[in-house]
């Protein structure tokens, strides 16, 4: 199990309109590091989840951290390789580069408290739930209107390959003072005005349950399409920023 920071220097960014080009960037630096693409993509693909922590304009992103995570011991090996100066990516289509070939990489320690417990957490990237059986798929909009336990379960249990049973409470009042904590992400180019895009949710949460099973969701994230850049969670305490 691996998390670590990628860091640009204080005062610089990286700006992007689409979110995919920060997944490709990191696609071409753990392959580069030694992971095959199968590795890394694909429905038999190892988990792992990144978040890309800056602000959002109107058009664009500007990010100056990149947290990446994964479970995964296979993995773990590769993010130990991999090498700044390749976390880059140049797409001609979008007219867009992200280049984070001058970021620090540090790894982060282990937060969970021995014997599990109870974790105040936050999206560092957000939160994507589907409704299920509705097509086209249709993006829950809030923490309130959705049963978390069962939805986030689910997929840590196919991650883990043993049962992860999780509490997960969205902060009450945080939900009641923000009843809009969604936002919509641009993940990638197409013929609509937005292209493709994923609305997840940001909400502050407590998780409680077993040491095994905070781990499993620190790691690898909760909800759906982690391998894209959603569910990573943080320490409240520490927040969002550098």
């Amino acid at each position: 199990m691996i998390r670590m920071k990628l860091q640009l220097p204080r005062g610089k960014q990286a700006e992007f309109t689409h979110q995919d080009l920060v997944h490709d960037a990191l696609i071409n630096a753990m392959t580069k590091a030694g992971a095959s693409i199968d590795d890394v993509l694909g429905y038999k693909a190892e988990p792992w989840t990144f978040a890309a922590l800056g602000r959002s304009r109107k058009s664009k992103r500007s990010i100056h951290t990149i947290v990446v995570s994964s479970p995964s011991s296979k993995l773990e090996e590769i993010l130990k390789q991999l090498k700044t100066e390749d976390v880059r990516y140049a797409r001609a289509k979008t007219g867009e580069i992200l280049d984070f070939s001058n970021a620090a990489k540090f790894f982060e320690q282990d937060p969970i408290p021995p014997g599990g417990g109870i974790m105040g957490v936050l999206m560092l990237s957000p939160l994507a739930i589907s409704e299920k059986g509705v097509q086209p798929k249709r993006w829950i909009k809030k923490m309130d209107q959705v049963d978390l336990g069962p939805a986030l379960n689910q997929r840590l249990t196919k991650i883990a390959k043993r049962p992860v049973n999780l509490k997960f409470e969205p902060d009450s009042l945080y939900v009641r003072a923000n009843p809009e904590h969604s936002v919509l992400v641009k993940f990638k180019s197409g013929k609509s005005k937005n292209g493709q895009f994923v609305i997840g949710m940001n909400a502050p949460m407590v998780l409680s349950g077993s040491e095994e099973d905070l781990r499993m969701a620190w790691y690898s994230g909760i909800g759906e399409k982690t391998r894209t850049g959603f569910g990573l969670i943080g320490l409240v305490e520490k927040g969002v920023g550098r």
